[in-house]
């Protein structure tokens, strides 16, 4: 199983429900293909760094998973027929960046519990 980390960025005008269906689904599809997920970040309404489809913020996500390659090419591709997903990158996490998006995970987590 290889570590890959996806933020995908969804359309400002979404309501809450719309953009947790849409989490939903990309999480059931990962899960669907047999991968694991390891974590899940809502970053919020950020304002983006230039202009996308005539729109200057977005809400971000993180998805951290384990899976067989094969996956990608199907989740990037329900990515692009998703109206409602502007942007997304997804990275293979090598021996350094798993160790530092966990020392980063355990970071949020001690400061949401304080």
């Amino acid at each position: 199983m290889i570590n890959y980390e996806t933020v995908f960025i969804l359309n400002p005008v979404l309501s809450e429900t719309q953009i947790e269906e849409a989490v939903k689904k990309y999480v059931s599809l990962l899960e669907s293909r047999k991968c694991k997920i390891v974590h899940k970040e809502n970053w919020g309404l950020k304002k983006l760094a230039f202009t996308i489809q005539n729109k200057n913020s977005g809400f971000y996500h993180l998805l951290q998973f384990e899976g067989e390659g094969e996956v990608i090419n199907d989740l990037e591709v329900e990515f692009r027929r998703d109206e409602k997903v502007m942007r997304f990158l997804t990275v293979k996490l090598d021996i350094h960046a798993k160790a530092w998006a966990e020392k980063r995970r355990k970071k949020n987590q001690s400061k949401v519990k304080s």
